[in-house]
C-alpha cells in the first residue's frame, strides 16, 4: 500500500505508522500536507500560548539520559523563589496567556507538596480563577495529585519517555524510584481524578527504532491522552547514555523524525493539544515554528 492510500485510511495500524515515520522526499511532504489539513479542519488556524516556568532543576531521579539527574554533580542547581513564580503567573494572566505551566525536577516530599499547593492557590487568586494551570512535576501518590487538583491545577503532563518496558529499563536504573509500571499507573490516576492528562516521548534515543516510535503513538492513542509534549533526544555529556552516542542518528535526522512524529500524531489523534517543544528550537532556531 502506498503512502497516499495509508493517509486516506480511517484507522491507522502499526505498520501504517512505521511507513509514515519512514517517509522521505515527496512522501514526507505529503504527510506534512495531510497533517496540516487535519489540524485546520479540527482545530482551525490558531496557536495557544502557554506560560512555562521551569522553577527548579533539583531532582530526585537518576535517569540515564538527563542532565539534571541526581548524580550529576557538575550541574548548577537552582530553585526559583515563590515570588518570582507568582510574578510570572501575573504576567501570563495580564497578557492573556491561556494557561500557565509549572515544571521542575521530580521531587516527592511533604514540603514540596505544600509549596506547590500554596502556589496554586495564590495563582488562582491573583488571576481571579481565569488562568489555567498545568503541572509537570513527575510521579506523586494519589493524595498529592488530589490536593493539587483541589488547589487549582487541572492539567498535568507526565512524559512516559518510552512506552517500551525493555527500553525504559535501558534508560533508567533498575530500582523502586524508576518503575515503568508506577509511571503508567500515575497517568491512569491523573485521568481518574479528572486532570486533562498529557504524556510524551523522546525521539531518536539510542536503541530506538521507528517500530518503537509507532508503539509510542499507539500507546498515546490507547491511553486517550488530552495533550502530548515530545521532542528529539539531545545527548548530554555528563550522563551514562552519552557513552552510546555512536548509536544515534545525526541531530538533523532526529529533528526531522520529530516533525514526522508530530505530523503522524496529528493524523492519529486529530483534536488533541500538541506542544511545539523547546528541544526543537535547541536544534533549529525555527524549530518550534516548523512544528507548528
Amino acid at each position: 500500500m502506498g503512502l497516499k492510500e495509508i493517509l486516506e485510511k480511517d484507522r491507522l495500524e502499526r505498520e501504517d505508522l512505521i511507513a509514515l515515520l519512514n517517509a522521505e522526499g515527496e512522501e514526507k511532504q505529503e504527510l506534512f500536507r495531510k497533517s496540516t489539513e487535519v489540524k485546520l479542519a479540527e482545530l482551525g488556524n490558531k496557536v495557544h500560548f502557554r506560560g512555562l516556568v521551569e522553577f527548579s532543576n533539583i531532582c530526585g531521579k537518576d535517569c540515564y539520559y538527563c542532565g539534571i539527574r541526581k548524580s550529576n554533580s557538575k550541574v548548577h542547581r537552582y530553585n526559583v523563589s515563590d515570588q518570582q513564580i507568582l510574578d510570572a503567573a501575573r504576567f501570563a494572566h495580564e497578557n492573556k496567556y491561556g494557561s500557565f505551566v509549572m515544571q521542575a525536577g521530580e521531587l516527592e516530599s511533604p514540603s514540596f507538596t505544600l509549596r506547590v499547593e500554596h502556589l496554586l492557590k495564590e495563582i488562582k487568586e491573583l488571576s481571579g480563577g481565569e488562568l489555567g494551570i498545568t503541572l509537570s512535576l513527575g510521579e506523586q501518590n494519589r493524595e498529592v495529585y488530589e490536593r493539587w487538583f483541589e488547589a487549582g491545577a487541572h492539567r498535568y503532563l507526565l512524559r512516559i519517555e518510552t512506552s517500551s518496558p525493555e527500553l525504559y529499563h535501558r534508560y533508567h536504573p533498575m530500582d523502586s524510584h524508576h518503575d515503568f509500571e508506577r509511571r503508567k499507573e500515575c497517568l491512569s490516576t491523573l485521568q481518574s481524578i479528572g486532570y486533562q492528562t498529557g504524556t510524551g516521548v523522546m525521539i531518536g534515543l539510542p536503541f530506538q527504532d521507528t517500530g518503537h516510535l509507532a508503539d509510542d503513538l499507539l500507546f498515546m492513542r490507547d491511553l486517550d491522552v488530552d495533550m502530548v509534549g515530545m521532542g528529539p533526544y539531545i545527548e548530554h555529556q555528563h550522563t551514562p547514555l552519552f557513552q552510546h552516542r555512536d548509536q544515534l542518528l545525526p541531530i538533523e535526522e532526529r529533528f526531522d523524525l520529530a516533525l514526522k512524529m508530530i505530523a503522524t500524531l496529528r493524523i492519529l489523534m486529530k483534536d488533541i493539544n500538541i506542544a511545539a517543544a523547546t528541544a526543537l528550537q535547541s536544534i533549529d532556531p525555527l524549530g518550534r515554528e516548523k512544528a507548528v
